[in-house]
């Protein structure tokens, strides 16, 4: 059966390096806050090409602290996107702001920056853009944005950790930059790990100190922080996938490339990818206006799919509060309606592509 993510190739395809990191890390008896850690993130800053990489517990908890950092207050407002993971508008609300969602770009299912101008309030203070299945939106005019209206931006880089934009890497676009390495990213660890990005000096600082309770030292706290420190384990496994990383997103475009050159001329949408952006293809995402019966037809011939997303972060019950309906977000609402993920990891092979497309064009006769 083809398989969705294929983590446990992506094990075994680096199992002995793997293994023995592993085996590096028991023995040490160094499980937190490790050699591994410092090391890592003087890597992923090598990687990124930022000043400052800060390892966390998650890509949630990465963009908790990002909020944090930035002093974000309750009854700030931050402006998002209205389709992503919960986890974008999520983290918001936890630190006590009001999230103030935009529609998005039918095209590219990123936040559409025309809306951002039109929903700044004189309570607006950061914009959270996010880079929706690998491909960054239009950073520069949400940097430019943002700098007339003296704004911070952070970038939530979940599923596009190793794409670019304008030749620069996601995490290094602006403000600060976020992402998670939960085991079906492109990077993924063995467990749930994030990261956050900066080129300043104090917010750097002050990270790191909020991911560990606020300490500056030992048993004395500046700040009101949180326990969000990655383990060291978790540093040592991506350790040896980093290694191996920029090769698995050249597979995951070549895989995409594909699916264009197949899907092409069939009645749905493919993804759009700007001429600006490359994209890791964290997810290869269709619209359908026969989504459920696609779906149903794919299942019966054993491929797996998934829907990302199936509501709007606006019309989801935790956020029934804000008051929002359907006809608020036209675009978002019709990608959840018909959106349908098709499998894309470095192991697929060239015939199951082949297999999946022929399968869909059988669908649509």
């Amino acid at each position: 059966m083809i398989d969705f993510a294929n983590l446990k190739q992506e094990y075994l395809a680096h199992r002995k390096e793997i293994d023995q990191a592993i085996k590096d890390t028991l023995e040490s008896a160094h499980f937190i806050m490790g050699d591994g850690i410092e090391k890592f993130e003087r890597e992923l800053e090598d990687f990124v090409g930022c000043k400052y990489a800060i390892t966390c517990s998650s890509g949630t908890s990465a963009l908790i602290l990002a909020l944090m950092a930035l002093d974000i207050k309750p009854n700030d407002e931050i402006i998002t996107t209205s389709f992503s993971f919960f986890a974008s508008a999520e983290a918001i609300a936890l630190v006590g702001a009001k999230p103030i969602f935009v529609d998005i770009n039918p095209q590219t299912f990123n936040l559409d920056e025309k809306y951002i101008t039109q929903a700044i309030t004189p309570k607006t203070r950061a914009i959270i853009a996010v880079s929706l299945f690998g491909q960054i939106p239009n950073i520069n005019i949400i940097n430019d944005i943002a700098k007339k209206y003296h704004l911070s931006v952070i970038e939530d880089g979940a599923q596009s950790f190793g794409a670019s934009f304008c030749g620069k890497k996601s995490g290094n676009l602006c403000t600060i930059g976020t992402t998670s390495f939960f085991p079906a990213k492109p990077l993924g660890c063995f467990g749930d790990g994030g990261a956050l990005f900066c080129n300043d000096d104090f917010l750097s600082e002050k990270i790191k100190a909020l991911r560990i309770h606020g300490q500056t030292k030992r048993y004395t706290h500046k700040y009101i922080g949180i326990g969000a420190r990655m383990d060291t384990l978790q540093a040592n496994i991506l350790r040896v996938k980093l290694k191996y990383f920029q090769e698995k997103i050249l597979k995951r475009q070549e895989i995409a490339k594909l699916y264009f050159h197949l899907l092409q001329n069939l009645p749905l949408q493919l993804p759009t990818i700007t001429s600006e952006c490359s994209s890791t293809f964290a997810q290869f995402s269709i619209l359908s206006k026969q989504r459920d019966a696609l779906q149903e037809f794919l299942k019966q011939k054993n491929i797996p799919t998934a829907i990302h997303y199936p509501i709007p972060l606006p019309l989801q019950e935790a956020f029934s509060y804000l008051i929002y309906s359907k006809d608020d977000f036209p675009c978002a609402q019709k990608c959840a309606n018909e959106i349908l993920s098709l499998p894309i990891n470095p192991y697929l092979k060239k015939e199951e592509i082949e297999y999946i497309s022929d399968s869909i064009k059988e669908f649509y006769g």
